[in-house]
């Protein structure tokens, strides 16, 4: 199967949806399928398995770390993706990426998917903070339903999501599908040398997050969690 898959961001940005792009691209390739990926060209570029169309784009205001695809750009490739012979189209942002692969999608006559990565209604206010919280989650479950609506297939990480997405009222046929995690990144950890390079001892319990320091990961909120447990378990380290 050859599958055309289209996303605002990849890596070099990393965040999850970079990571379930190349977790889900890598193992379709290593299990025999064609991947063609068209993400935004960024000043440094990444070797993978499968095929990357870099697209110019351009910077979001409000979170210059993203960008999104310039849509012209994108239709300079309209003969070579048409010639490509793919079965499939898989979006995996709801940016210019959800209507350039609609628009792909009807032109190359081919069934279109989506993945539905991030719980927008919980996200948007953190940034967009002058409009008020609840006028926010009102726009995103009217977007998110509306875009669920346009395709063909949706793809949710989990059962909660899915749920999420149902009480929207979406009436396309959804599954959940996880992203996976490669094990073999894992197995080279050594606990015992980094307590002794922290000089934290072998019994003292260890509280560890390790995640991408962004509004809506809300690390500030683990720390105070951390903090105001201290007097209760002095045992802990953090």
């Amino acid at each position: 199967m050859r599958v055309l898959m289209i996303s605002d961001v990849y890596f070099p940005r990393v965040n999850g949806v970079s990571t379930s792009i190349q977790t889900f691209a890598r193992e379709f390739t290593a299990n025999g399928h064609d991947v063609t990926l068209l993400a935004p060209d960024y000043s440094q570029q990444v070797p993978e398995p499968f095929e990357i169309i870099r697209i110019p784009s351009r910077y979001l205001p409000f979170d210059p770390e993203d960008r999104i695809l310039r849509w012209r750009h994108i239709r300079t490739h309209r003969d070579r993706l048409r010639a490509a012979g793919f079965d499939l189209v898989h979006i995996h942002t709801p940016f210019i990426a959800h209507y350039a692969g609609l628009a792909l999608a009807r032109q190359l006559s081919l069934p279109v998917v989506e993945s539905y990565h991030t719980f927008f209604e919980q996200y948007l206010d953190k940034y967009v903070p002058l409009v008020p919280s609840s006028w926010l989650r009102l726009v995103a479950r009217h977007f998110s339903a509306a875009q669920c609506n346009d395709v063909d297939a949706l793809a949710v990480p989990s059962q909660a999501m899915l749920e999420v997405l149902q009480q929207y009222g979406i009436a396309t046929p959804a599954e959940v599908v996880p992203t996976g995690i490669d094990l073999g990144q894992f197995s080279g950890g050594d606990g015992a040398r980094f307590r002794r390079a922290w000089g934290i001892a072998a019994d003292r319990p260890l509280l560890v997050h390790a995640g991408r320091l962004a509004f809506e990961k809300t690390a500030t909120f683990y720390c105070a969690c951390w903090y105001g447990s201290r007097p209760r378990c002095p045992m802990y380290y953090c």
